[in-house]
């Protein structure tokens, strides 16, 4: 029976091994040569090439080193950030490919790894295991769970004949299944390789695209304006408005040269400084670790933009089935005849003779088993009454069984002394003669329609409903309770879902179950009420996009829902600016979840699902959704803190090379000095901000449009008043007199250009503070981010080692304590302009923060 190894080897060269073709992940340097297409490195590419050109003319090696090394910096951290997101994902995808199978070969039956599944073998199937490939049952039957493909908890029928398909659990039964596909020529296979698409970009890429050409066009402007002012400066103003010296000084070519070539240096390095090159290092650095720590959390995050996106969430899709619910039937009620529900056994306890026979006839008629601890056989709600019952130790001998059938729509068990009887109402209640009281007794009914009202009103909710019953003789029973089975909803759903709720995020439940069972789980979830609309796929395949968008606002449920209604949703809210967010984790999930801006697979899902989601949840827990959420909010709040801080002093920087031409300053800072500004305290800077602690907070504020800039009003206003008070502070400072009471003269003023450099990392460094909040408490939240805490106290111990041990190679040189002392304290009035800005904003109601 079986294969023989020579057969094997033939068919595995002929068709190949049992594995789906995923897409493979790019090299670490191609990911390297593709994040140099990021926008604001495009702009540092022209200034270093604009660099590189004129390099010879003014030897300007350490800018020109700095440039590169900036480049080399965000570019390499984001892409070991992204291969190393790539390779984890795929250690996950090896593991949970790691299944085994029982087959025939060689006349016996063997256990083989899946992977080494070929054509025509001769699979061995039984309860519990999982089908490994797609085949057609020989011999036996099953029943078996394909909710992964249809999205429905019930379990399906298949006899000699029928095929099965790989992913799927038996529930029962057993059977010998001839293998027809493998691999990619699966049914799993064939939706896989229609989901391995280019993912959309993320909004935070799209409100980065816009930024880097406004900042282009800052650089551009600012450019112009300081080349124009020197040039004026120099050739006009000089010659003090002279006609004949200014056509003179024109004319003089050697001069006008030397002019342009610092013209030239003077507009690239203008064009360096509006450019934030700490931004995109800082945005990597934010994604990275925070991917780190959802991992933690049993949260694996595929794609880094998977995080971010999650914050800017509009509208959540979410499969009701293995994401709200556990996927497994459960008994929720049993209820007596005088309408009394009990939710546990326990609460049964008291009612000593009618929770024994009770219990034994559930227990009795029954074909799942307890085999560890571990509930194996019989059919689904089977395996829910086992649950509700537990492991008893009910001796009573089995004579005769009756297993149930669609036909009888009942199940029967004969002891000794009764028969036990189990199924449908219509078929049993007709039977009942009496019924057994609380107190143990049977008595004689008068009338059933109490009964039968409440199995009508518990079916019309979408239940699985059976009544339980016994008796000595089989065509006179006695009615002991209903069980009302459902799916059980996850603990930690509505809770969720209600943070969900608060943090402007709508969510739509999509579901194959009925109506009826959608609505009653939708209403226990706090999703539904009088106004929420449900549709089935027949009623929403009727609707137009137009209809369906103005229904939008009250539906809550999609129910019988095919895989095309979840991609069509997705598509119809994706095309009106929504960020669409998507869980699931079956096949019939995995379009949708590509499709979505941000897809979240469970990681008991299919390895479809997972290779097509941003996000995959390991412990299968709803509310690591809400996680990465407010993580998304964290990010791109720590993103904007950060571009506040890095433009705040490039505005500065900026003001100061434009009027500090007209007031005929000189650059007071050297290129040593500007690559320690630029490069090490923005590098600090950015992994300071990038462990800014995620504020529970941040879920009561509503979602970020997908079109929103990135520079706000509140992030424009703190940039320009708190850059233009550092700028005239820094003016002041190398023109007014009084400044020399202060810092003693020296030949070419070194001791005054030291201070100026240190007032000028010291008014970083409390912009930093400044930046981190919006409160008018600086300190608020502080201790939770100790990184900003010791990476500032290093920043400014670092400045102290310099102004005295720099030398020639930083120009500096040591400053007196009082000196010192009047830098910090110049530099800490950045905190009362800044709280006297935010309280002023706040007394006119002007919505602060980011």
């Amino acid at each position: 029976m079986g294969l023989n190894d020579k057969e094997v080897l033939e068919l595995r060269k002929k068709y190949g091994s049992n594995e789906i073709t995923r897409k493979k992940s790019n090299t670490f340097f191609k990911i390297l040569l593709e994040s140099l297409s990021d926008p604001i490195i495009k702009i540092l590419l022209i200034a270093l090439s604009i660099k590189i050109v004129f390099l010879f003319k003014n030897f300007d090696w350490y800018e020109t080193l700095g440039i590169v090394i900036a480049i080399f910096l965000a570019s390499f951290i984001s892409s070991i950030s992204e291969y190393g997101s790539n390779k984890a994902f795929e250690r996950l995808f090896e593991e949970s490919s790691k299944l085994s199978t029982k087959v025939y070969r060689n006349g016996k039956l063997t256990t083989i790894s899946s992977k080494e599944i070929v054509i025509n073998d001769l699979l061995q199937i039984s309860s519990g295991d999982k089908i490994c490939a797609d085949g057609i049952i020989k011999e036996g039957s099953l029943q078996v769970d394909e909710s992964f493909i249809t999205g429905e908890s019930k379990e399906v029928n298949k006899k000699i004949g029928d095929k099965v398909y790989s992913g799927s659990t038996i529930y029962k039964g057993s059977a010998k299944i001839k293998v027809t596909e493998i691999g990619d020529k699966t049914f799993m296979g064939s939706i896989s390789s229609g989901v391995q698409e280019k993912t959309c970009e993320s909004p935070l890429k799209t409100r980065l695209r816009v930024l880097a050409k406004s900042i282009s066009k800052l650089g551009y402007i600012g450019a112009f304006l300081a080349s124009f002012a020197y040039l004026f400066m120099q050739i006009v103003v000089k010659n003090n408005f002279n006609l004949e010296l200014i056509i003179e000084t024109i004319k003089n070519i050697p001069l006008m040269l030397n002019y342009l070539f610092y013209v030239l240096t003077l507009t690239v390095t203008i064009i360096i400084v509006a450019v934030p090159e700490g931004l995109p290092m800082m945005i990597t650095l934010v994604l990275s670790s925070n991917m780190k720590k959802m991992l933690k959390d049993n949260v694996l995050v595929r794609k880094l933009v998977g995080i971010e996106t999650s914050g800017s969430l509009n509208v959540l899709l979410c499969d009701k089935t293995g994401t709200l619910t556990m996927g497994k039937l459960n008994v929720k009620y049993i209820i007596a005849k005088n309408g009394k529900c009990f939710q546990n056994k326990n609460e049964l306890k008291c009612y000593e003779k009618y929770y024994n026979i009770l219990t034994k006839s559930l227990y009795l008629n029954n074909e799942s088993v307890f085999d560890n601890d571990k509930i194996i056989g019989g059919n689904t709600t089977d395996r829910a009454i086992k649950r509700f019952t537990g492991n008893m130790q009910i001796n009573d001998e089995i004579i005769n069984k009756k297993l149930f059938s669609s036909e009888d729509k009942y199940s029967m068990v004969q002891t000794k002394d009764y028969y036990f009887y189990k199924g449908a109402c219509e078929v049993l209640l007709e039977k009942c003669q009496k019924y057994l009281s609380l107190s143990g007794n049977e008595e004689k009914f008068i009338s059933k329609s109490f009964i039968q009202s409440m199995v009508n009103s518990y079916t019309s909710k979408g239940y699985r409903v059976l009544v339980n019953a016994y008796g000595k003789n089989k065509d006179d029973l006695v009615f002991i309770n209903i069980i009302v089975i459902a799916d059980t909803l996850r603990p930690e759903a509505k809770p969720s879902l209600d943070l969900i709720k608060n943090a402007g995020i709508k969510t739509i439940m999509i579901t194959g179950d009925a109506k009826e069972t959608a609505v009653s789980i939708g209403k226990e979830l706090g999703l539904y009420n009088d106004k929420s609309i449900a549709l089935t796929h027949n009623e929403l395949s009727v609707l137009t996009d137009e209809q369906i968008i103005n229904l939008y606002p009250n539906l809550c449920i999609i129910a019988r829902a095919l895989p095309q209604d979840k991609s069509r949703l997705v598509s119809i809210l994706q095309s009106y600016k929504l960020v669409v967010g998507m869980t699931g984790d079956g096949v019939n999930d995995a379009l949708a979840l590509k499709k979505s801006d941000v897809g979240f697979a469970l990681g008991s899902g299919s390895e479809v699902a997972k290779d097509a989601s941003d996000i995959v949840i390991l412990d299968n827990n709803i509310s690591s959704i809400c996680k990465a959420i407010l993580y998304g909010r964290t990010i791109f709040k720590s993103i904007r803190k950060f571009i506040i801080y890095q433009l705040t002093v490039n505005v500065c920087a900026l003001i100061l090379s434009i009027i500090g031409v007209l007031l005929g300053i000189s650059t007071p800072i050297t290129i040593i000095q500007m690559l320690w500004l630029n490069m090490i305290m923005d590098t600090f800077a950015g992994l300071a901000f990038s462990y800014e602690p995620p504020l529970k907070e941040y879920l009561n504020e509503k979602p970020k449009t997908k079109d929103e800039v990135i520079l706000n009003k509140y992030m424009f206003n703190q940039i320009i008043v708190n850059g233009t008070y550092c700028a005239i502070i820094c003016l002041l400072f190398l023109k007014l007199p009084i400044i020399r009471h202060f810092i003693r003269n020296s030949e070419g003023d070194k001791f005054l250009y030291t201070a100026y450099f240190a007032l000028f990392i010291f008014m970083g460094i409390c912009n930093s503070f400044a930046s981190r909040t919006h409160r008018l408490n600086i300190f608020a939240h502080i201790l939770q981010n100790k990184v900003f805490l010791i990476i500032n106290a290093f920043i400014f111990f670092a400045q102290i080692y310099i102004i005295y041990y720099g030398g020639n190679l930083f120009r500096t040189y040591g400053l007196t304590f009082k000196e010192l002392l009047f830098c910090l304290i110049l530099s800490l009035t950045v905190f009362p302009i800044d709280y006297l800005r935010k309280y002023i904003l706040k007394k006119r109601n002007i919505k602060i923060g980011v």
